[in-house]
C-alpha cells in the first residue's frame, strides 16, 4: 500500500546482474568510429534483482483485474479468460509470423482464421464474415460503411440511422462518423423499442436501425420480428450490436431475427483479453446480398488452399493495416473449438442464471426500474440511496474498499442512478454471494453512516480523485 518508487531502492554499486570475467579482446568503441559512449552514465537506479522483482510484484498487487476478482461491468462481459487460450496464442509457430509472408507459408494460420469466420457465421446466422475490424466500435463503423455503400450502389442516398435511447454510446457516434444523421427513439414502459415510435420515425430516408438484443437493460426485444418488418418494409436494414451475444449463443441467432449486419466483440463474448485500450477484435457479419461490400482482402479457399482475395470491385476497401488483430482471433478460436457448440449454449445458460440470481437478491434493497425478465445483465437504480445523499458513484467507490470492482454506473441513461450489473458465466456462487453481501452491507452503511460512504474509498492506494480535473488536466509524468 505504501510501495516506494524504484529509485528509492537505489544504493551505489548495487546490481541486478553478474558477468563472468572478460575472456575476449576488449575493444575501444570510440576508436575510429566517432564518439559512441556517453560522457556521463544514465541516472538509472542501482538495484538488485530481488529489489526489481519485489517492487513490480508489489505494484501489480495494487491493480485490479479479472484474475483478481469479479468484474461485473454491464454490456462489457469482462469474463475470466482461460489460460489455455493464452498458451495457444504464444506457440512460436503462430507468433513468429509476418503478414508479408506468402500465403503458401501461412496455410495453418489461414485455416484457423477461415474456420473462425465460419464458426462466427454459424453462431450468428450470417452468410459472410470479415475479421478485419479491430474493436467493437470499429466493427460498427465498418458495418455502417457497408450499409452506406450498399445504398449508394442502389442509387438510394439514405442519410439517417435510428438508434434507441438505451443504445450503447458508440452506436450514434459510429453512425455520425459514417456520415449519417442520428434519429433517437424512446423506449416504452417495458424498456424495449416501442414499435409505434419506430413506425413513426421510419421512412425511405432511413438507412438502418441499430439495435442491441438483448438491450442494454438486459431485456430481450420480444417484438423483434415486428421491428424487423417495420424497417424492411421501408427498404431499411437492421444492424445488430453484438456486445450482448453472451446472452443468446446457442438459443437464437441474429440472422434468424432478420438482422442484415452485425458486429461481434471477440473480446467480450469469446473470452479474449479486454480493456486497457485493447487489443480487441470486432468482426462483421452480413447477409449474402451485402457480402460484395465487405472489406478486402477477403480470406477465401480454393480446393485445399487458403488465400487473400483482393478482387472485390464493390468492397468498401481496407479497414485495417493488415488482416485484423491476429492474436485475439487465435484466442477466440481456441475458446470456440474447446467448448464447442454445446459449451457456447451452456455459457449462455450460466450467464443468464448468474444475472438473475443477483437481481433476485438485490432488487428489494435497490430499485428495479424495469420488471421485465432479464437475460445476462440487469439494471438497478440507486435512487433510494440518493435520497439519503449517497450517489451511485459513492456506492461504486465504496465497493473498492471491499476489494471488488464496481458495475457500470450512470448507464444506460434511461435509468437514473443506474447500476448496470453483468456477472458473466465464469463466476461461481461463492463469488456472487460475496458481491451480494457487499452490496447489502453498503446499503446498511448508507442508512447508518452516509458520510462515511460518501468519502469512500478509504483503503485504496489512491484515495478520492477529482475526476473532472483528472480528465481536463491529466498528469502523465512523475
Amino acid at each position: 500500500m505504501d510501495e516506494k518508487l524504484i529509485k528509492d531502492y537505489s544504493s551505489p554499486g548495487r546490481k541486478g546482474y553478474s558477468l563472468p570475467p572478460l575472456d575476449v579482446p576488449e575493444k575501444d568503441l570510440n576508436a575510429g568510429l566517432g564518439n559512441y559512449l556517453r560522457e556521463e552514465p544514465l541516472a538509472l537506479p542501482e538495484v538488485s534483482e530481488v529489489d526489481v522483482v519485489r517492487h513490480y510484484t508489489a505494484l501489480s498487487e495494487m491493480n485490479y483485474g479479472v484474475d483478481s476478482g469479479i468484474y461485473p461491468l454491464g454490456s462489457c462481459t469482462m469474463k475470466y479468460n482461460p489460460k489455455r487460450n493464452e498458451d495457444l496464442a504464444r506457440i512460436p509457430e503462430l507468433t513468429q509470423l509476418h503478414p508479408y509472408q506468402k500465403d503458401d507459408q501461412l496455410q495453418g494460420s489461414l485455416e484457423i482464421l477461415h474456420d473462425l469466420k465460419n464458426y462466427l457465421a454459424e453462431v450468428s446466422g450470417m452468410d459472410a464474415v470479415t475479421l478485419q475490424p479491430a474493436s467493437g466500435s470499429h466493427g460498427e463503423f465498418v458495418g455502417l460503411m457497408i450499409i452506406r455503400k450498399y445504398f449508394e450502389d442502389q442509387g438510394d442516398l439514405r442519410k439517417k440511422v435510428i438508434v434507441p435511447d438505451s443504445a450503447h454510446g458508440t452506436n450514434p457516434a459510429s453512425a455520425a462518423m459514417a456520415g449519417f444523421d442520428v434519429i433517437e427513439i424512446k423506449s416504452n414502459e417495458r424498456g424495449m423499442v416501442d414499435p409505434a415510435a419506430l413506425r413513426e420515425a421510419m421512412n425511405e430516408e432511413v438507412a438502418a436501425l441499430m439495435l442491441t438484443n438483448p438491450s442494454t437493460l438486459g431485456i430481450f426485444e420480444k417484438d423483434i420480428l415486428e421491428i424487423a418488418d417495420i424497417v424492411h418494409e421501408k427498404g431499411g436494414l437492421l444492424y445488430y450490436d453484438g456486445a450482448n451475444m453472451n446472452a443468446v449463443m446457442g438459443y437464437v441467432r441474429p440472422g434468424d431475427m432478420n438482422f442484415d449486419v452485425l458486429h461481434f466483440n471477440l473480446h467480450k463474448t469469446f473470452s479474449t483479453p479486454h480493456g486497457g485500450g485493447g487489443p480487441g477484435s470486432g468482426p462483421v457479419g452480413v447477409k449474402e446480398f451485402l457480402a460484395p461490400y465487405l472489406p478486402y482482402p477477403v480470406l477465401s479457399k480454393s480446393e485445399d488452399k487458403y488465400f487473400w482475395d483482393y478482387a472485390k470491385e464493390k468492397s468498401i476497401g481496407k479497414v485495417h493495416s493488415f488482416y485484423g488483430n491476429y492474436a485475439v482471433m487465435l484466442r477466440a478460436w481456441a475458446y470456440m473449438v474447446t467448448v464447442g457448440g454445446p459449451g457456447l449454449k451452456k455459457t449462455t445458460e450460466n450467464a443468464v442464471i448468474n444475472a438473475n440470481y443477483l437481481k433476485t437478491k438485490l432488487k428489494e434493497t435497490f430499485e428495479l426500474p424495469y420488471g421485465e425478465d432479464s437475460l445476462h445483465e440487469f439494471v438497478l437504480s440507486g435512487s433510494k440511496q440518493k435520497k439519503e445523499g449517497v450517489s451511485t458513484l459513492n456506492i461504486a467507490k465504496r465497493l473498492l474498499d471491499y476489494d471488488q470492482y464496481a458495475p457500470t454506473i450512470y448507464f444506460p441513461l434511461v435509468v437514473k442512478e443506474a447500476l448496470m450489473i453483468e456477472p458473466t458465466e465464469t463466476e461461481n456462487i461463492e463469488t456472487l454471494d460475496r458481491f451480494i453481501e457487499t452490496m447489502l452491507n453498503i446499503a446498511r452503511e448508507i442508512n447508518e453512516d452516509p458520510e462515511m460512504v460518501k468519502n469512500s474509498p478509504h483503503t485504496t492506494v489512491v484515495r478520492r480523485l477529482d475526476e473532472s480535473q483528472a480528465a481536463r488536466e491529466p498528469d502523465l509524468c512523475w
